[in-house]
């Protein structure tokens, strides 16, 4: 078995599982039977966790030369319609069969019994994701050009697939799309909240009376930021899968591109609790401004909207991070030390930033 250093048991037998007062995140032995079932590795399993997620949590599994990644959800209880890992690893497989670079669907387990919550396999790949360190390859000034270069380049290429036909028609509507959003994610604050924060609800109604016009439908990822994306394990910089695809749908491209320059990190701009991959702010990296004009020069899309986008991005990402907030408030986060209790003062610091850019919009919108 296996500690984190709160003494929060993370990892378990069955056995030992029964005993436990929190339920462990990885049940060894049940995950061994999972994958006698399904052929992957023989003998005993190697684990380690790995990625920088808060909500979902992806294990590292090696097993007699195979190895893949298991993703699941937090622990229960856990809000409906959420953190559906087999809708994810569904989207996944289709959008694969588009060209998406995506890890490859090894196998789903949709029986809550095995871990408490349903699960999926994937392959493992070797790349390297861009976090809190400049990788040695991605290093030079060029690459670091490039690397921004690339974000913007599949996420073009992810919107560019026409998603009026196929599996891919199915994923939702793209009409009405951001009405539904506000509403959906105001709904989400009154129930995941303990705390009242007026400022959530002022900037709701801003959204609401300024929604723009959806230019084009397309996929959405809903996450779309350089810490969710894996690159090559060497130069030049390239991008060979898109993770975490918990949030998409169909709907407005621009939301992603909303959340993507509202998140990402750049020298001289006050920095949020999402801005997980800090090292853009060095010298080399393409700012949010030319994140931005690439994008638009690829696609033709009129960004003059896209303040209200990043509004959007910053009230939703406040409210997910209250529900992660409010989860550690009543313990059911007992091995989250540090993103849980920053966001007391997180949360409001990502509403003050969306106030700032409803300024920005109500100024050019009038």
């Amino acid at each position: 078995m296996q500690t984190v250093p709160d003494g929060a048991e993370v990892v378990a037998t069955r056995g030992d599982a029964r005993h436990l007062e929190i339920p462990p995140l990885l049940i060894v032995d049940a995950v061994t039977d999972f994958l006698d079932a399904h052929g992957v590795g023989h003998g005993p399993p190697a684990w380690q966790r790995i990625g920088d997620g808060h909500s979902n949590i992806t294990y590292l599994i090696e097993r007699g030369g195979a190895s893949v990644v298991l993703r699941r959800g937090p622990r229960p209880p856990l809000q409906k319609s959420t953190h559906d890992m087999v809708r994810e690893a569904r989207i996944q497989k289709i959008l694969r069969g588009h060209g998406v670079p995506v890890p490859a669907i090894v196998a789903v387990c949709e029986d809550e019994s095995v871990l408490g919550v349903p699960f999926y396999l994937m392959s493992h790949l070797d790349g390297t994701v861009v976090t809190d360190t400049i990788p040695a390859h991605l290093s030079s000034p060029e690459q670091r050009e490039a690397t921004g270069a690339a974000v913007v380049d599949a996420l073009v290429a992810l919107h560019s697939i026409d998603v009026t036909e196929g599996e891919l028609a199915g994923l939702g509507s793209p009409d009405g799309y951001l009405r539904r959003q506000v509403e959906r994610f105001g709904g989400l604050w009154e129930a995941n909240t303990t705390r009242s924060l007026p400022e959530v609800e002022r900037i709701a109604d801003w959204l609401g009376r300024n929604l723009p016009a959806s230019q084009a439908a397309a996929v959405v990822h809903g996450d779309y930021r350089l810490g969710n994306l894996m690159f090559a394990p060497q130069a030049p910089a390239r991008i060979i899968a898109i993770l975490d695809w918990e949030m998409a749908t169909l709907g407005d491209p621009l939301a992603d591109l909303g959340y993507l320059t509202a998140t990402y990190s750049e020298a001289g701009i006050p920095s949020t609790p999402l801005e997980l991959t800090p090292v853009t702010q060095a010298p080399g990296y393409l700012t949010r401004h030319k994140l931005a004009e690439r994008y638009q020069s690829r696609t033709g899309l009129d960004l003059t909207p896209l303040p209200w986008y990043q509004t959007l991005a910053l009230w939703k990402a406040a409210i997910f991070c209250e529900a992660i907030h409010t989860r550690w408030r009543r313990g059911e986060r007992p091995d989250d030390t540090v993103f849980g209790p920053s966001l007391e003062t997180g949360v409001p610091h990502l509403l003050a930033m969306a106030a700032q850019h409803t300024g920005l919009t109500a100024a050019t919108r009038g």
